[in-house]
């Protein structure tokens, strides 16, 4: 493979740039000795094990820029063929391992030959959204519907509230079971108990060391749980417990005595890998193999509503975690975000493919609608936090009345993106405020919500260490924020350099192939904790920029040897590193980005999407 890719490989630059790899960088050192980007980044190889890298090399054949992207993942020499071909058989765990499960599975089979009237509490994003429909769907092939009941984002925000649990046991719900949330309703599972009701918890969230009253609580995050599946998410978590009731149905002869086919759990994988994808959990471990196979699934496009997502976004060629996270995941989040919690998980419920174009045309209407609300929220809400960064530097934090609350959590995420920085966006109203928070690698936001609600500060909060939400008072907000700003400027010391990029390989244009792409390709799904490759071209001169649309530049980068690759940089029009390329000299450049293949038109173009750039240093 290799006269390519070997211009990627071992070889030391010469005066030309004409090859480069990361191996032999320290991860200190300035990469291609670059300490100051157009964008204000320093670039620097990623850290890995160095003998990892020639070990992985040795005993696979990998090329050595591929091998060491592989071991600064800390992925061993003896897992690489697992992490290359993941496989379902290989990396399931044995569900009873989870405290709690067992249990959760003989009160959901009490239920089940008892005919119980079962009821679901799901939270109204695409993890909670997957994971009731997943239940939803096992419970039919067992001929029983189970009544699902999803919050209203602004009426009634996340988790359970004392007043719909016990309206749903007061309504006949013998057995209750929360998905995505309900570790720390301990008042609301207490009213659920007390008005006849059984619970169980099916959770990810952190969890303290007080559990709330049920009858199981599954939570890999529980502090006396051992398991080593804590980055899963509910919908991960969910499809275990489906995996354990189906083997103890198989068990006991439940479908052969009643004449029914056992669900098709493989064939729920690509929901199981969309709210995985878009609850922006590490893939890595399961949750890798949970999307590796479930976009193999997605292939089929046997869910309806799945397919009728699709038709409505619009999405062609290749499948890759990004349809869930761009393309399908925010119609579904959209219906939550704009007051329509309840259509997501019926769409990939139902089986009626005209139920399911009806259903994935208003979430694409609720879409644009959110397109346009967040964009009013984003610019209110970005004025605020920089004016605030003068007395709350490190991180930035805003809150409005009235901001639109469906929307302050992408806001959140836009603002962190942008700056850098971790980020909490509040919308109050009546002297409550609830927001969503967004966070970078080395602050645990959720922890420091659970923290910040413990003091006093907040009425409800928890999350995940990348993503939380919360409530508070009016009264508390000022006394928040300096909270806040005190526990996050004393972590950043520790955390990772935000203005840090960091690469995987560095290579000439010429050694841009179909091939090298296909060969980074391998290495897919990429996304939280598995980042896309990221490759530096050495000494590209920019040969012709445009503008195509209306915020993206296109740019042919051209080696000294003549050879071409096709670039654009997203929505970098205005921006310094869309003003670098539009108004470059003839003078070299090192160019950052990731390579993919453009697939416009039916075509299949090897392409670069460009993340920055910087002078050649002398």
């Amino acid at each position: 493979m290799d006269s390519d890719l070997s211009l990627a490989g071992d070889q030391s630059t010469d005066s030309d740039g004409a090859a480069l790899t990361a191996t032999g960088f320290l991860a200190h050192e300035a990469f291609l000795g670059v300490t100051q980007s157009v964008t204000s980044n320093r670039w620097v190889a990623r850290e890995a094990c160095e003998s990892t890298t020639t070990e992985s090399a040795n005993l696979t054949g990998l090329p050595a820029p591929i091998a060491r992207a592989l071991a600064s993942r800390a992925v061993k020499a003896d897992r690489v063929q697992n992490f290359l071909e993941p496989k379902l058989r290989d990396g399931l765990p044995d569900p009873s391992h989870l405290l709690d499960m067992d249990t959760a599975i003989e009160r959901t089979l009490a239920a089940i030959l008892n005919e119980e009237s079962v009821a679901l509490f799901a939270d109204f994003d695409v993890d909670g959204a997957t994971s009731s429909a997943l239940v939803r769907r096992f419970f039919r092939a067992l001929g029983q519907e189970v009544r699902c009941y999803i919050p209203d984002r602004h009426k009634e925000g996340y988790g359970p509230k004392v007043e719909s649990m016990r309206r749903l046991a007061e309504e006949g719900a013998d057995l209750i079971i929360t998905l995505d949330c309900g570790v720390m309703a301990h008042d609301a599972l207490a009213a659920a108990r007390d008005a006849g009701a059984d619970v169980i918890v099916l959770d990810h969230h952190m969890a303290t060391e007080d559990l709330p009253p049920a009858v199981a609580v599954v939570n890999p995050n529980r502090l006396d749980d051992p398991s080593e599946h804590g980055i899963i998410a509910a919908c991960g978590l969910t499809f275990l417990y489906l995996v354990a009731l189906n083997r103890a149905l198989r068990e006991m002869n439940y479908y052969e005595d009643n004449g029914l086919t056992p669900p098709d759990l493989m064939g729920m994988l690509d929901v199981v890998a969309m709210g995985t994808v878009c609850d922006v959990v590490p893939l890595l471990g399961l949750n890798r193999v949970y999307v590796s196979q479930g976009l193999k699934i997605l292939e089929r496009w046997n869910n309806p509503g799945m397919k009728a997502l699709r038709e409505v976004s619009g999405r062609n060629g290749l499948l890759s975690p990004e349809i869930f996270g761009f393309d399908l995941g925010p119609r579904i989040n959209a219906g939550s975000r704009m007051g329509e919690s309840w259509i997501g998980s019926d769409l990939l419920t139902t089986d009626d493919p005209e139920r399911a174009k009806e259903l994935a045309q208003r979430l694409d209407d609720l879409n644009i609608e959110r397109r346009a609300v967040e964009a009013d929220v984003m610019k209110e809400a970005k004025k605020a936090a920089l004016e605030n960064r003068a007395v709350v530097p490190s991180i930035l934090i805003a809150g409005g009345q009235g901001w639109h609350p469906g929307v302050i959590g992408v806001v959140a995420g836009r603002l962190k993106g942008n700056h850098r920085r971790p980020a909490i966006v509040v919308s109050f109203e009546d002297g409550i405020g609830k927001g969503s928070g967004r966070s970078i690698p080395g602050i645990n936001l959720g922890a420091l919500i659970l923290e910040a609600k413990d003091k006093g500060l907040l009425i409800e909060g928890g999350g995940h260490a990348m993503a939380a939400g919360l409530a508070v008072s009016e009264d508390k907000w000022a006394e928040f924020i300096a909270f806040m700003e005190a526990e996050v400027s004393a972590r950043l010391a520790t955390a990772p350099d935000p203005d840090v990029m960091e690469f995987d390989v560095a290579m000439a244009p010429a050694a841009v192939t179909f091939e090298t792409v296909q060969i980074f390709k391998g290495m897919e799904p990429f996304g939280q904790g598995n980042p896309r490759p990221r490759v530096a071209l050495t000494r590209p001169r920019v040969a012709n920029a445009t503008i195509v649309g209306e915020k993206h530049v296109a740019v042919q980068l051209e080696g000294s040897d003549g050879a071409r690759v096709r670039s654009i940089a997203f929505r970098a029009v205005e921006t310094p590193l869309g003003n670098a390329l539009l108004h470059r000299s003839d003078r070299p450049l090192h160019v950052a980005g990731h390579l993919s293949l453009d697939e416009y038109r039916g075509g299949r173009n090897v392409q670069m999407i460009i993340e920055d750039a910087a002078e050649v240093p002398n």
